[in-house]
């Protein structure tokens, strides 16, 4: 049970002391893919990703960010950390999909990789609820974490985009 670090020796939850480590400067990114379809994403892209509920984009990319934020409220073993920054980015990815990145630095004592994770899927389960109305098929796929520096170990995957 040692391995995971969320759990004491009797397997029981806990949330991990950061209090003896260093602050350092800490970066994460992750990103998501949305598949909408060829002809959702098309009327998208004619009309500028506006809807009669505003732009999709720019109200995914503030749902990313206030997510980021509040990590810790929604995963309960993630320390509460303040954000240096924290940046959405959505772009088309394919005729039928689009790419979500979230991007976290903070100078703290544990990493930001459950706040980029967390960004980049409210990032696109934002742009799910401004779209399921026209295709309720859409799909969110391929989260994951794509880069990490700082702390003890840093993380760059050969298959990041």
């Amino acid at each position: 049970m040692s391995d995971h670090s969320h759990l004491d020796e009797g397997g029981h939850p806990r949330m991990v002391d950061v209090g003896p480590k260093a602050v350092t400067k800490r970066y994460a990114r992750a990103g998501c893919i949305i598949v909408l379809g060829p002809e959702l994403l098309c009327q998208l892209e004619e009309k500028g990703f506006q809807t009669k509920k505003g732009s999709i984009l720019n109200t995914a990319i503030l749902a990313g960010i206030m997510a980021a934020k509040k990590t810790s409220s929604l995963i309960p073993l993630c320390h509460p950390l303040p954000l240096d920054e924290c940046n959405v980015t959505i772009e088309p990815e394919s005729d039928h999909s689009l790419k979500v990145w979230c991007e976290c630095s903070t100078s703290s004592r544990t990493g930001v990789e459950m706040e980029a994770l967390t960004g980049a899927s409210v990032a696109a389960l934002t742009v799910y609820d401004m779209c399921k109305a026209v295709n309720p098929a859409i799909e969110i796929t391929t989260l994951r974490l794509e880069e990490k520096r700082g702390g003890k170990s840093d993380f760059f995957p050969a298959q990041s985009s």
